[in-house]
């Protein structure tokens, strides 16, 4: 193989490294709108006797991790849950300002649509019983609607709008009316 090339131009690894930043822009030096500070945004502060306001029994580690870093950045409290039995015990055994406001169910995890309809009987009206699944199942949708499911999305769609859903939720009534 032919290397004289390299004599003439000289050998890249003998050259001294790039002084241009390529972090926030491309070669050309174009950020495509991109904030130039690579700092985030500071997150919100979660008060140590914060309720838990959101209840979730979601074992998809992506899910969660997602499901984590944005109540991180909003500041809510959120409760992940595996044992239904107790969980529910403890649920219905708090007073009623207590309670959570969301309850999350993944549908492809264990066995939400026994636990929705004793949820819905205990708790009545001031919970929300969201559940989430694949595009593609359009039966478990039914079902889940039919066990007391308020609302049931694609997984994308729950992603998609989890900022809201935390926001909503999340907060006390009456953090909700300062920021008003």
């Amino acid at each position: 193989m032919d290397h004289s090339y390299r004599a003439v131009n000289g050998n890249v690894a003998d050259s001294s490294p790039s002084t241009l930043d390529f972090r926030h822009s491309n070669a050309n030096g174009n950020t495509n709108g991109r904030n130039e500070s690579p700092e985030l945004e500071p997150a919100a502060a979660v008060r140590a006797d914060a309720p838990t306001r959101i209840i979730c029994f979601i074992e998809d580690l992506f899910v969660v991790a997602k499901l984590q870093e944005t109540a991180r950045k909003l500041g809510v409290k959120v409760q992940f849950a595996k044992a239904v039995k107790e969980t529910l015990a403890a649920i219905t055994d708090a007073p009623e300002a207590e309670r959570p406001s969301l309850i999350v169910f993944d549908l492809n995890n264990g066995k939400p649509l026994t636990a929705i309809p004793k949820l819905k009987s205990k708790l009545k009206r001031g919970t929300s019983i969201i559940g989430f699944l694949q595009h593609i199942q359009g039966d478990l949708k039914m079902k889940a609607i039919e066990a007391g499911c308020d609302s049931v999305m694609p997984r994308s769609a729950f992603s998609q709008n989890l900022p809201n859903l935390l926001r909503r939720h999340g907060l006390a009534e009456e953090e909700e009316m300062v920021g008003a």
